[in-house]
């Protein structure tokens, strides 16, 4: 595991040389579209007002969930993940949040944190990239970095620039050895489309579609594990407006399987260089509704895992349930771009001034996750 104890100041120990190569770090990005619940995932039991906004939901270790530190448990369905808590492969920021406020638009949430601005009320449309397209093309020794998504078209995320590989995983090629021997003939003569002929090859891409999260990590750790660079996907279905106990208990072991898919398709030394972060566009009312499920809202949190992270503990500054944003919501104490721009810095080897000035403008590095 790297720790990295000065981010800021990008002083680091690395006993992990592989990561020290710019080909060979790795960062996964993984969306949670929907508005995943940061106060049920990882549920602040600790904090006395919780049991009086919420009856059904988040009700710590006397519910099934995993005590973390004494103050905050992990959703029991997420206690697969449990092993990388222990061995500090994982950690959590909590109350974060885009700049984006008060209107709870998923769209314009997506839209916002894909594309790392500081816009608090809709989108920007003059900004015309994704913020993991603008760390493609700072990385340090960018040539060697093969940005990937997982999606049926480049996400805002990806947008750009810098070329991005896209997997489009509901697509069935259905392609023969004779076919893609001669898709690799006819792509022979341009070089740019014959080296990405190449690339879906050596990964498996030409394969029948993927249709599970399980399966785009898969995909992820064959690509990644072999050359090392950065990825994005993404899970649906986190808008729990009813009947979230049940829904989350379906959802959560997702984002377990996709971790640990992802530590099982990789070699020990590529997963020690691999960073995955996991964020949602915003949190979801503090207060549980008469149906048994949460409104839009805004504070929520970002999860970290990787053999590269500083793990085992939550970060960031509790703002107590008692003080809620705009009487309703998690109150955000931090900006979650800041969080990963840390990822970016330190992990990543982009200098402070590239991550606050051109991957997420106007942002202040906050602490350090890995």
């Amino acid at each position: 595991m790297t720790d990295i104890h000065d981010c800021e100041g990008g002083h680091q120990q690395d006993p992990v040389r592989l990561i020290s190569t710019p080909g060979q770090r790795r960062m996964v990005v993984l969306i949670l579209r929907g508005a995943m619940d940061g106060l049920d995932a990882v549920q602040p039991y600790g904090d006395p007002a919780l049991r009086t906004l919420r009856s059904t939901l988040s009700v710590g270790p006397q519910g099934g969930a995993h005590d973390l530190d004494g103050f905050y448990a992990l959703h029991p369905k997420l206690g697969a993940l449990l092993p990388l808590w222990q061995a500090g492969e994982l950690a959590f920021a909590h109350a974060v949040s885009t700049p984006y406020r008060d209107k709870r638009s998923h769209f314009d949430g997506q839209d916002i944190l894909e594309a790392g601005t500081t816009s608090r009320d809709r989108p920007d449309l003059t900004v015309k990239s994704g913020w993991l397209n603008r760390l493609a093309a700072t990385i340090p020794g960018a040539m060697e970095v093969v940005p990937f998504a997982c999606s049926t078209m480049t996400p805002i995320i990806a947008r750009s620039e810098s070329p991005f590989l896209t997997w489009t995983p509901a697509t069935d090629l259905g392609l023969s050895h004779d076919d893609v021997t001669l898709m690799q003939h006819v792509y022979a003569p341009d070089g740019q489309l014959s080296a990405a002929l190449d690339q879906a090859i050596a990964a498996d891409l030409l394969i029948p579609p993927v249709k599970s999260g399980r399966e785009d990590a898969s995909a992820i750790a064959t690509h990644l594990g072999k050359s090392g660079g950065i990825a994005v996907a993404s899970i649906g279905g986190w808008d729990t407006h009813g009947s979230q106990a049940e829904t989350l208990a379906g959802k959560l072991p997702e984002v377990a399987d996709f971790v640990l898919t992802i530590k099982a398709g990789m070699a020990p030394e590529a997963w020690a260089s691999t960073v995955i972060c996991v964020v949602t566009e915003f949190g979801r009312t503090a207060r549980q509704n008469g149906t048994g499920g949460t409104d839009h809202g805004t504070g929520s949190v970002a999860m970290f895992a990787g053999g590269a992270v500083a793990g085992g503990k939550v970060y960031g500054q509790w703002p107590g349930l008692g003080n809620l944003y705009a009487d309703r919501d998690l109150l955000p104490t931090s900006d979650v771009r800041a969080w990963l721009g840390a990822v970016v810095h330190a992990h990543m080897g982009v200098s402070r001034s590239a991550v606050e000035g051109v991957v997420f403008p106007g942002v202040t590095l906050a602490g350090c996750p890995v």
